[in-house]
């Protein structure tokens, strides 16, 4: 299980969850989780990997879990050598590091593919801004969990995912409603791009 502790990010994060979660729509949202009320617990929210190994996921604030409309937030924690696809969404993302080390590679989407990225190292108490449709990928580099706060715009994400950095972008592929939003999303989305 994660588990937060009392630094300052934690009451950030818990100042962040109580301003978010504040919502009319949250109770009557289209998948509820058990009704939860509009303050919740983050050690009773669901977490899963999604077939993902050395991910844990957590949806903390969500559009289709909970009814947000403008941010999301998730808690995801990576076991050391993990790491997320290289991929991009047509929407804003920050990334508050709680614990331990990584390596962000980006790349400005401007031409037929993403290009070689620059890597930027992360570490705790570090920021992140990945502007819209960039292609990236966070790797944990370190010997200890990686766990992020994640706070994305334009809810629920729509991402494209690539097998390489030269992948063509007409290549990559749409995966819409991300693994974390198939149980409750009622109808499809097309992307805006």
């Amino acid at each position: 299980m994660i588990g937060l502790s009392s630094s300052p990010i934690a009451v950030v994060f818990s100042v962040v969850l109580l301003l978010f979660c504040f919502s009319e729509t949250t109770l009557s949202a289209p998948c509820p989780i058990n009704g939860l009320p509009i303050v919740r617990n983050v050690s009773e929210l669901p977490q899963d990997n999604y077939g993902r190994p050395g991910l844990s996921h957590m949806t903390v604030a969500g559009s289709v879990l909970h009814g947000m409309k403008e941010v999301e937030i998730w808690l995801q924690t990576f076991a050391p050598g993990s790491e997320t696809p290289i991929h991009r969404h047509s929407c804003e993302e920050v990334f508050v590091v709680l614990k331990g080390n990584a390596t962000l590679y980006l790349a400005e989407t401007h031409g037929s593919s993403p290009g070689k990225p620059i890597e930027f190292p992360i570490f705790a108490n570090s920021t992140v801004h990945i502007p819209i449709n960039d292609a990236h990928q966070v790797k944990n580099t370190g010997r200890e969990d990686l766990q992020m706060l994640v706070i994305i715009s334009r809810p629920p994400i729509k991402v494209f995912t690539y097998d390489d950095w030269f992948m063509p972008h007409t290549a990559a592929r749409l995966k819409v409603p991300y693994y974390w939003d198939e149980q409750c999303v009622q109808e499809s989305q097309k992307d805006e791009l």
